[in-house]
């Protein structure tokens, strides 16, 4: 039942890329990709509540993030409601607690959008299906349709959105490492027209996987070439994560974080991967994370660790119904 003060915690994953292969640029200005994308347990919290009156306001705890219209979340949210009639009348409150780092290849922004649009869905009786809510995701930008599904995994071609479930890559840990600077997609896009595709000397070594399930043998990146070429410190993150028992490493997405494959078998001992992490943080800041691959949608209720008190609003915005 649609009533104001009603409320729903959310948690907004990252992800990571298991592969990316960038196919060529479209004529709308994004580029067609091939990327296996897996969501893993590192989240930004967030809590929407129903308010009466057609506003979206919007608080967080992290004052780099934008508060006005250029927030992801807020456009997001103003999307949903330009379409939506269950929810005339009403508005929205969103609060954002920031775990994940900010332009990291992470997708955390897109994760906000996401999980936003699907948490409004739930709030106002599930006025749209999932191939709707897709439908909204993706003028907002290429990796928020994936999380605007329930999937844990999928494989995607087009921009991002043309998705295809796949498995959750179980039965091993992530750690991730971001050096805390900022890469923005946009050049690292940029810069690969000029370079890499230009020759097409990146795209045919890598075969279309088959199946399901991904075999971390497999993991590639078109965009790590191009990054680490500019920024040395990520082939040095990667050096450190294999001398710590790494198995495979990648960059993710434009990056900068880089992770760490650490399977079970090799790494039996929690302890070991904590103490891993703590070497880590010595060498490069409180910016890396232990985390696993999580299998679908994020739940609502009470998200573990939302803190209730962050009410900083800096928005308050039409919703235009």
């Amino acid at each position: 039942m649609v009533q104001p003060g009603r409320k729903i915690f959310l948690q907004a994953p990252a992800k990571i890329n298991l592969f990316l292969r960038v196919l060529g640029r479209r004529d709308d200005g994004y580029h067609d990709l091939e990327t296996w994308m897996q969501k893993i347990d590192l989240y930004d919290l967030i809590e929407l509540e129903i308010c009466s009156g057609e506003r979206i306001e919007f608080g967080t705890d992290d004052t780099a993030i934008p508060a006005d219209e250029t927030n992801l979340a807020v456009r997001a949210a103003k999307a949903f409601f330009r379409v939506s009639n269950n929810s005339k009348g009403y508005g929205v409150r969103i609060t954002l607690q920031k775990k994940i780092p900010v332009a990291a290849g992470l997708g955390g922004g897109s994760s906000d959008a996401g999980t936003v649009l699907r948490g409004l869905n739930d709030l106002f009786d599930r006025e749209f299906s999932e191939k709707q809510l897709i439908g909204l995701a993706r003028p907002l930008g290429a990796d928020v349709p994936f999380f605007a599904v329930d999937d844990g995994a999928v494989y995607a071609t087009g921009i991002g959105d043309i998705m295809h479930p796949v498995d959750s890559v179980g039965n091993c840990s992530f750690v991730l490492v971001n050096p805390s600077f900022f890469v923005a997609t946009a050049w690292v896009f940029q810069n690969l027209t000029l370079t890499s595709l230009s020759k097409n000397s990146k795209l045919s070594c890598f075969q279309k996987p088959q199946g399901t399930s991904f075999s971390l043998q497999d993991m590639h990146n078109d965009l790590e070439p191009v990054t680490s070429g500019h920024y040395p410190k990520i082939e040095e993150m990667k050096r450190s994560l294999l001398a710590c028992g790494a198995s495979q490493v990648l960059m993710t997405g434009s990056g900068p974080t880089v992770f760490g494959v650490f399977p079970d078998t090799a790494m039996p001992s929690g302890s070991d991967l904590k103490r891993i992490v703590g070497r880590l943080r010595q060498e490069y800041g409180e910016k890396v994370f232990l985390a696993r691959a999580c299998t679908g949608a994020s739940p609502s209720g009470k998200a573990p660790g939302f803190d209730p008190g962050i009410r900083r609003f800096e928005s308050c915005r039409p919703s235009h119904h």
